[in-house]
């Protein structure tokens, strides 16, 4: 199944870390939060990835156009460089296209953008290419199959809590509670979609604005739940997070035993 993975925003949230670089490069241990992202795809045997490029495409084809994989693996080298072998497993064979949709396109325009690369496909999957989890991505499948909806997205719970008001219109207070006490979910970047998408889709439109709510009102729209490992690289405190996971060997995201499971403390949610 094919993976269009949006890499041209220009991560604004986290522009100290990303002013050299767009967003999905930054790096998470020796490796772009990107090639993380792709190397959860694979581990599911999706291998087909298309980048929908924009702020500083160049920067993301340069590495994909130059990518040693010998960099990253043990290996033995001879005659000076000429020669390399990589010791124990192999890269993986990944297919990417890049495409560049532009700088200032919202996620809408730019999955419209390269709507001929899906052309044929009956699924598809999508991500914001800015978070990392341990979503059971082969169960989302196959509930989304087994739906005939036209798109799902993973909905999970908010990392940061906060403090929810209920007033009058008058602005008695009624009720205050925390977040957690609440049944709230919100959209956690990982999509599928059918082709069918783009009937209800229309150009310039952002994604999950206009487009969804006609989903919504065809009833063509389906969230599947996940209460596991979420984590979007959204600020520098974020970007530390999953810097400490790859330190300790803890990446959860990695489905292949090479990891330990890990939860998120409490003490490290906010009240705000």
């Amino acid at each position: 199944m094919k993976v269009i993975l949006f890499c041209g925003g220009l991560g604004t949230r986290i522009r100290d870390v990303s002013e050299s670089i767009p967003k999905p490069m930054i790096p998470i241990g020796d490796r772009p939060i990107l090639w993380h992202l792709m190397h959860y795809y694979s581990q599911f045997g999706h291998n087909d990835f298309i980048l929908c490029l924009g702020y500083k495409a160049n920067v993301i084809k340069e590495y994909f156009l130059n990518y040693k994989p010998q960099t990253y693996s043990d290996c033995v080298v001879t005659g000076f460089g000429q020669q390399v072998e990589i010791l124990g497993s192999r890269q993986q064979d990944w297919r990417v296209a890049m495409i560049d949709t532009g700088i200032w396109r919202n996620i809408g325009e730019r999955l419209w953008a390269v709507r001929d690369q899906v052309a044929g496909e009956e699924m598809f999957l999508a991500n914001y290419s800015d978070g990392l989890c341990d979503l059971n991505l082969a169960e989302m499948i196959d509930s989304f199959g087994a739906s005939g909806k036209v798109a799902c997205f993973t909905a999970v719970r908010p990392l940061f809590s906060l403090h929810l008001v209920d007033m009058q219109a008058d602005g008695r207070v009624e009720r205050i509670r925390a977040s957690q006490d609440a049944d709230l979910w919100i959209n956690g970047g990982f999509f599928i979609f059918r082709k069918e998408i783009f009937d209800y889709m229309r150009q310039g439109e952002e994604l999950v604005e206009a487009p969804f709510a006609r989903l919504i009102e065809a009833d063509q729209l389906m969230a599947f739940r996940h209460e596991g490992f979420w984590r979007p690289m959204d600020t520098l405190k974020d970007k530390q997070i999953l810097e400490e996971l790859v330190e300790k060997g803890k990446m959860p995201w990695l489905l292949d035993g090479t990891s330990d499971a890990v939860t998120i403390d409490p003490a490290e949610r906010k009240i705000g």
